[in-house]
């Protein structure tokens, strides 16, 4: 382009700077023309990436800052463990079970299938949390991410099993029990 310093990319709102006559019947002089700005305003933003990299000065709060900032409590260890988590799953399912079975047309079918629908989000869970608990010594990222999987797919699975091998399923209580159980994560964290 015109008062362009080489090596410099075209902006994303200026366009590319075709000549009329390198654009042939098949369009090849435009696309080349597109693939180079394209390499050139990539090569653009690696240089950014690199010039930030060397700007990484970030630094840790310390204990006496983060206390300044968010109050006394950052320091204490959280009341809420996985463990205590998954136990208040299994109450809230089985106060959903029967709440199922008080009011619901067929009593048993309904209570059961709230009862799956529980387990299916806390079954799971208790697995992920004892993985945590063996895994203290050596817990990774990799490791979270293996036990998350898992959970996910555990939990999948129980849908699954559910569908083809119970026939009586009701599904609201099932999906309503579940959704109540998965909800529990969150009043944990506001019971922090």
């Amino acid at each position: 382009m015109v008062g362009q310093r080489p090596g410099k990319a075209p902006e994303a709102h200026e366009g590319l700077d075709v000549p009329p006559g390198a654009v042939g019947a098949s369009g090849r002089g435009r696309d080349a023309a597109a693939s180079s700005a394209r390499i050139d305003h990539n090569a653009r933003w690696d240089e950014l990436d690199a010039s930030q990299q060397d700007n990484n000065d970030i630094v840790p709060l310390t204990r006496g800052e983060a206390e300044q900032l968010f109050g006394a409590q950052v320091s204490r260890p959280s009341r809420v463990t996985p463990f205590r988590v998954v136990a208040a799953q299994v109450v809230l399912s089985l106060v959903a079970t029967l709440v199922w079975w008080l009011f619901y047309k067929q009593p048993a079918d309904a209570a059961l299938s709230a009862f799956l629908g529980g387990a299916i989000c806390w079954f799971p869970g208790a697995l992920f949390a004892a993985r945590l608990k063996q895994l203290s010594q050596a817990g990774t990222v990799f490791n979270w991410m293996l036990g998350e999987a898992f959970k996910m797919g555990a939990t999948i699975a129980m849908f699954v099993a559910i569908a083809f091998w119970y026939r009586d399923v009701q599904w609201i209580p099932l999906l309503v029990t579940y959704l109540i159980a998965l909800k529990t994560y969150w009043i944990a964290l506001a019971w922090r």
